[in-house]
């Protein structure tokens, strides 16, 4: 009632407004998907569901097409083919980042995932340096991972097989890997501030999820002015912002220029260097903060997630399950941890683990990008600043690339001699010059802990398989699997 409300209350601000200052004006050719007088595409959107609205004008206007949210014209990209051609074969005109209503406030377009411009590319390259250097792409975050492993498997075993939601746990072994290589220090699982930081990211990810979220996407020009969860994320964020703030201080206090030991330490010393030849120059403390910040949410949240979904998924299917647990014990054994160089032997486990990124599908709706110049694009003109969203789930359940893309089948990742095969619409972590930062250390924590928990472990559910929901709890801009229970029983 109170959503539909402030609906209405924005609608009839936003005509007023549009009475005031005419129509959107599309400039160029813009693809199909003419706006309705005044108020544009926003009365044809579920604001439950803003997924299922694409999909329904895909079939109506094709695989690219055009909505206006009031003012706003953006641009819609379905289906593999369309995204690839830009992102990919245009990577450069379609990489600028457009605002997100619900974290505008809080990141203003600072930090790293949502700066353009030069900021963007002087945070971009030396983000995938530093990450390189401390961890991804070095043995060292392999063993990072695997120690973090061994952690969560003595915790699992003093559960002794009781019933438990897994959230937690996959919430603090992603938060560590991440806060070690960011911040250069893990936590116990039972530190106080550790508990309050998960919970924060935690509920701050069921915000952006949720329907008021939504809404505020397609009504921002007016609802972010009225009080809603937009600002509690807000909050959120200010408070997370502080943590990061009293750690830069520490690593300042004991900053040694020859040793830097993570992350902060190395901006920092870049910060200093280039402050005193350039005082316009991207490494300031505003973008270190909202940086460090984005890495760590980024990091645990989209990990953790498709590991709840993965875990689901095996109680839903533990045949499946059974068939990774036959290959890790002819692979790996029991008498030392899995590794990273396992994964090339191991085939059948890898395609299970693209297949849960595939079917979890936890970011079906792509971060907004902007157009940075005049574009052409099949046959149109697409304006410079001009909002551009990829459907990544178009892709990741397009009928051309997977033969039964609603259900979950690891064959779609396996050819006919039981070998891992790519797949063109495989893109989780988006593609083109904004796939996500972290994609190498995801995949690699997400086959070490995965193969960890199996090889030390059955997973069982106090539900027949039959009867468990693997339906998500929000189907919009983020996908989150259900709450559910499990059990973890010692091999």
């Amino acid at each position: 009632m109170e959503l539909s409300i402030l609906l209405l209350l924005a609608l009839f601000t936003g005509l007023l407004l549009l009475l005031a200052r005419g129509q959107p004006r599309a400039q160029g050719h813009l693809p199909p998907g003419p706006p309705l007088p005044f108020l544009g595409n926003l009365l044809q959107m579920d604001r439950k569901n803003l997924l299922k609205s694409f999909l329904k004008l895909q079939e109506k206007y094709g695989d690219v097409f055009t909505v206006y949210l009031g003012q706003r014209t953006v641009v819609i990209l379905c289906g593999t083919e369309a995204i690839r051609e830009a992102l990919v074969d245009q990577a450069d005109a379609f990489s600028g980042r457009a605002k997100i209503a619900s974290l505008e406030q809080s990141f203003q377009g600072y930090g790293v995932i949502f700066a353009n411009g030069n900021r963007w590319k002087t945070l971009r390259r030396f983000s995938l340096a530093t990450m390189r250097d401390f961890g991804m792409g070095k043995r060292s975050v392999e063993e990072r991972i695997q120690e973090e492993a061994q952690c969560l498997v003595e915790e699992l075993q003093k559960s002794q097989g009781t019933l438990m939601d897994p959230t937690f746990f996959f919430h603090a072994i992603t938060a560590n890997i991440i806060r070690s290589i960011v911040f250069g220090e893990r936590f116990a699982y039972k530190d106080p501030e550790f508990l309050r930081l998960l919970d924060l990211f935690y509920h701050t990810f069921g915000l952006i999820s949720s329907t008021y979220s939504q809404v505020l996407e397609l009504s921002r020009d007016f609802l972010q002015y009225f009080p809603g969860p937009h600002w509690q994320i807000y909050k959120n964020v200010q408070e997370v912002s502080a943590f990061i703030c009293r750690s830069v201080e520490k690593h300042r206090q004991t900053l040694n220029p020859s040793a830097p030991r993570d992350f902060i330490d190395t901006y920092l010393l870049r910060m200093d260097k280039t402050q005193k030849s350039d005082p316009d120059t991207e490494f300031h403390h505003r973008n270190l903060i909202l940086t460090a910040l984005s890495l760590f949410f980024a990091g645990t949240e989209t990990t953790s997630t498709t590991l709840r979904y993965g875990f689901l998924l095996m109680l839903k299917y533990p045949h499946i399950a059974e068939k990774v647990q036959k290959e890790i014990d002819e692979v790996i054994g029991s008498h030392r941890p899995p590794a990273l160089e396992d994964r090339a032997k191991m085939p059948y486990t890898d395609a299970v683990i693209h297949e849960i990124q595939r079917f979890g599908d936890l970011l079906p709706v792509s971060l907004p990008h902007l157009v940075t110049k005049d574009t052409h694009f099949r046959g149109y003109i697409i304006p410079k600043d001009t909002e551009v969203v990829p459907i990544l789930s178009t892709a990741l359940h397009d009928p051309r690339y997977f033969e039964k893309p609603d259900e979950f089948n690891p064959d779609h990742f396996l050819d006919d001699k039981g070998a891992l095969k790519k797949n063109d619409a495989f893109m989780p972590f988006s593609i083109g010059k904004r796939i996500c930062l972290g994609e190498g250390i995801a995949r690699a924590e997400l086959f070490l802990f995965f193969t960890t928990i199996l090889q030390n472990f059955f997973v069982a559910s106090p539900v027949a398989p039959k009867d468990i929901n693997i339906t998500p709890q929000e189907s919009g801009v983020i996908k989150l699997p259900p709450v559910y229970q499990i059990r973890f029983l010692p091999c």
